[in-house]
């Protein structure tokens, strides 16, 4: 449904997207990832026809997004992270001109404003201004400002930054909902968010695509094998390391510093996901450690993702 080719884009001498190359079927619930100053934001803009591509260029359906603008800006609902809203209205009469603008009038109005008012879960606060509502209140206003036009595209920039975490919950199952009928972009760097909502993530670094694909299927493809935590009471960090380090199918060791004085705190990443624990455990037992945390985790999409766009 959306194709993505070759996509550059140029502030002066800075570069901030470079040669991004990824599609979004119809349907799909997406999650563009990345840290702070990636191009997540840039990429939106592109693809809701804000901004023009240096090169390169965004397809929808059978448009695309420099020379059939408009077009698409018809199928697209966009919520940027700051939600454009007017604090003095009321969310009913907002709504009511926002459905307005987009060319509703008499009951058809009326029985939109209430099927997003139900939607969205503003029953409670249709009356009131928008000034005195929370910003989880207020992102839902949003998100029914995007929705009016029944849009086939919604793109979301960030949409829960800020809120609670009971508001991100809310938010995020309203996310899920409005995907079972809708092609659903959305960015954030709330890793979890990502991981409970997603079909599909692509994680985007210094404006490159580092990485594509399910959560679960970047987790084995790049996470590796898992991580077994062992804390000591000794005071010899390179005698426990020589030890440890002989049990078969470890790839690596690394000491966790600040463990305290006496203390030794390892990490043991494992070549595979074979469990390693018994051999270590038999080595510790044999040279009589005290030991006080030992425990295995498997790598995540957050370890994934720190991996991935960690600073040289």
């Amino acid at each position: 449904m959306i194709e993505v080719q070759g996509l550059n884009k140029f502030y002066g001498d800075f570069q901030a997207l470079k040669e991004l190359d990824f599609t979004i079927n119809k349907g799909e619930i997406l999650g563009l990832l990345g840290p702070n100053g990636a191009g997540k934001t840039t990429t939106m803009r592109i693809l809701t026809c804000f901004l023009q591509p240096t090169s390169g260029t965004i397809k929808v359906k059978d448009y695309n997004v420099i020379d059939d603008p408009l077009a698409i800006k018809n199928m697209i609902g966009y919520l940027p992270e700051s939600a454009p809203l007017y604090g003095e209205m009321l969310v009913y009469d907002y709504l009511a001109y926002v459905a307005a603008m987009r060319g509703l009038d008499g009951g058809l109005k009326v029985e939109r404003i209430l099927e997003l008012v139900k939607l969205c879960g503003l029953k409670e606060v249709a009356h009131k201004a928008i000034h005195e509502l929370s910003k989880g209140y207020k992102q839902r206003v949003g998100l029914a400002h995007a929705m009016m036009g029944d849009p086939e595209i919604l793109v979301l920039d960030e949409p829960t930054s800020g809120l609670d975490p009971n508001q991100i919950v809310e938010i995020r199952q309203l996310i899920k909902d409005i995907g079972k009928e809708k092609t659903v972009v959305f960015s954030t760097h709330i890793l979890s968010e990502a991981e409970a909502t997603c079909d599909r993530v692509v994680i985007i670094n210094r404006g490159e695509i580092v990485a594509d694909g399910a959560t679960d299927h970047l987790v084995r493809e790049f996470g590796g094998g898992a991580v077994v935590d062992v804390m000591l009471q000794h005071d010899d960090a390179s005698r426990v390391s020589a030890e440890l380090g002989r049990v078969a199918g470890i790839e690596r060791l690394e000491e966790v510093m600040g463990a305290g004085e006496g203390f030794v705190k390892m990490e043991i990443f494992s070549k595979d996901d074979k469990d390693i624990r018994p051999a270590l455990y038999r080595v510790i037992r044999e040279q009589g450690w005290d030991l006080l945390d030992f425990h295995r985790r498997t790598e995540t999409l957050e370890n994934v993702f720190a991996q991935l766009t960690r600073e040289n």
